[in-house]
């Protein structure tokens, strides 16, 4: 059978020898917000980028009622890809998901990237602003959301192109998948006692200029984790993935040795 996911798999050029590495996008993005680190990476070992459902390429399917569903999408796609263990990466909305992944299968996560993320549950006041946010997206659609938080997504001051592409992004998501996954957000758990018992290594990430997972959240969220890397990118916001491709790449090239056990 197929996976439900649509989904990028690149198996490297033959000697590739990495950790598998398996990033999730944020909201409301696709895959294609990895574009710099498929590009990075996969010579050198497999990495996998899926659609989450109801982004992208992706179907909606039922809709997520709480992130235990994304996770239990990604656990499905690497079963059905043969993916036995790797690092999980995710921004955002992603990372609270790699937060979820990480708390159903253990097991199977070498190591975790947690960029410009959160792992506290939403607050009353989040939660009916996550509601009433997914209630405008069905009444109006995307463009005027895209508008009005593409200068926090991304830096006022970032290139056009990278601005070009996340506008791109938050308008082709269909309304009624950014919908669920904002209802799903906002009942999503408190991961903090998870992630204080993690016994893996972790890399935190965080743009500067983030304003929202403030460079003080990152701080708490390294203290938090046992064994964790924190990486402040200068001159990015939320999105320092595509804002600093070569900063963050650097950062996740050193973390991705370490779990190789090459440094």
């Amino acid at each position: 059978m197929a996976p439900f996911l649509a989904y990028e798999d690149h198996r490297g050029d033959g000697e590739a020898t990495g950790t598998p590495l398996v990033l999730v996008h944020g909201h409301p993005f696709d895959r294609t917000m990895w574009a710099p680190q498929i590009e990075a990476f996969s010579a050198s070992r497999r990495v996998v980028a899926p659609d989450l459902r109801g982004y992208g390429a992706s179907p909606a399917g039922p809709a997520p009622t709480d992130f235990a569903r994304f996770a239990e999408d990604v656990e499905e796609l690497l079963d059905d890809l043969g993916v036995a263990s790797c690092v999980l990466a995710g921004l955002s909305m992603g990372g609270q998901i790699v937060m979820e992944c990480y708390g159903r299968f253990p097991d199977r996560v070498r190591g975790m990237v947690l960029a410009d993320t959160s792992p506290v549950a939403e607050t009353p006041e989040g939660r009916r602003t996550r509601n009433a946010m997914a209630d405008r997206l069905l009444r109006e659609g995307m463009r005027g959301y895209a508008d009005e938080v593409l200068g926090k997504m991304v830096a006022p001051y970032a290139d056009p192109e990278v601005k070009a592409h996340v506008h791109r992004m938050m308008t082709a998501t269909r309304p009624e998948g950014a919908a669920a996954a904002l209802r799903a957000r906002a009942e999503r758990r408190d991961h903090r006692g998870l992630l204080a018992r993690a016994a893996v290594p972790c890399l935190v990430v965080v743009g500067t200029d983030d304003e929202y997972t403030p460079v003080s959240g990152a701080e708490s969220l390294h203290a938090l984790l046992p064994d964790s890397t924190l990486c402040v990118v200068e001159g990015a916001a939320h999105m320092p993935n595509l804002e600093r491709p070569e900063a963050f790449n650097a950062a996740l090239e050193k973390f991705l040795a370490r779990v190789d056990g090459k440094v």
